[in-house]
């Protein structure tokens, strides 16, 4: 019997992700009249056609999506052969695809990265900055190989380790009257100026599963970036709930802002490194998720102490 190679496989799976023939030969570095005779191969080897080829579209039959979603998982396993060797020949060195969601990335990499490089001469760390769905659809097709995000978010299949815990702080002006209590109460945070993130970002769920303020939804302002709200309440629109390892990264500093505790035990999300669950870098990650814990404490011992406002 004459099976498929893999090459004709990652042709398909190429083809199905890009939609595009061109731009799927790109995408595995090959010509375009490379990649088609590949797939016509492919097709002869099945004795059926996987895919409709016109001068404006590409359909992939229903054959062709059943086929393109097995070799997908195919060539994830042959990916997980070549990282058994590696792995057990040198931990952490080669490249590492790695998912940071956008409210922990600006605060977390430039404490991180430095130590890291020092740490793991040869890791060769590509970063991709998505939010957490994006991420862990990424992480589950094998597009990443690991991701730091901040739980709790429903992301399955999953493994994880603790990295550290997160408070949540509220963000207002100085000259705010709520300025003066020394931690605001989730019932005293004004339904009409509280500024929250998109829709989209977990940070914001995490903000309204802590307050227990379903009215809090309908906030007069949003924000696609933590940057972004600590410029709002600095402009005196209202106040927000910031991460406070946004605040030890001074992104409020030369602002008129000030922070104070939020007064509920639920008031902090857990930073996190996950993976695919059974992959065979488990290992691997888990002494990643030491470095990075390693790295933070050394770069917090090396930080000026600060005072709060």
């Amino acid at each position: 019997m004459i099976l498929p190679t893999l090459r004709q496989l990652q042709y398909l799976v190429s083809l199905h992700e890009h939609m595009h023939f061109s731009r799927a030969a790109e995408a595995c570095h090959v010509t375009q009249s490379t990649l088609s005779a590949g797939l016509k191969e492919l097709e002869a080897i099945l004795g059926a056609r996987l895919v409709e080829r016109t001068r404006r579209v590409t359909i992939f039959t229903p054959l062709g999506v059943r086929a393109a979603a097995r070799a997908k998982d195919m060539l994830r396993q042959a990916r997980d052969i070549t990282d058994l060797a590696r792995v057990a020949a040198a931990p952490l060195s080669g490249t590492l695809r790695l998912s940071v969601i956008p409210t922990i990335a600006p605060f977390l990499l430039p404490r991180l990265l430095p130590a890291l490089k020092a740490a793991c001469p040869d890791l060769r760390v590509v970063l991709h900055e998505e939010m957490s769905h994006w991420a862990c659809e990424g992480l589950a097709r094998g597009a990443r190989d690991c991701l730091v995000l901040a739980l709790p978010f429903p992301c399955d299949g999953l493994d994880h380790v603790a990295l550290f815990e997160d408070e949540i702080l509220v963000a207002l002006h100085a000259d705010d009257p709520l300025a003066a209590q020394p931690a605001i109460a989730p019932g005293d945070l004004p339904a009409d100026r509280l500024l929250l993130l998109d829709d989209g970002h977990c940070l914001r769920d995490h903000v309204l599963g802590a307050c227990e303020r379903r009215d809090l939804e309908r906030g007069p302002g949003r924000g696609a970036a933590v940057h972004t709200l600590v410029q709002l309440v600095g402009a005196g629109m209202g106040v927000s709930l910031i991460p406070a390892m946004a605040v030890e990264a001074d992104v409020a500093a030369g602002t008129p802002i000030v922070t104070r505790s939020l007064d509920t035990p639920k008031a902090h999300r857990t930073v996190a490194l996950a993976w695919r669950r059974n992959t065979p870098r488990a290992e691997e990650f888990a002494l990643l998720a030491q470095h990075i814990r390693q790295s933070l404490a050394g770069a917090a011992q090396e930080a000026p102490a600060r005072v709060s406002a």
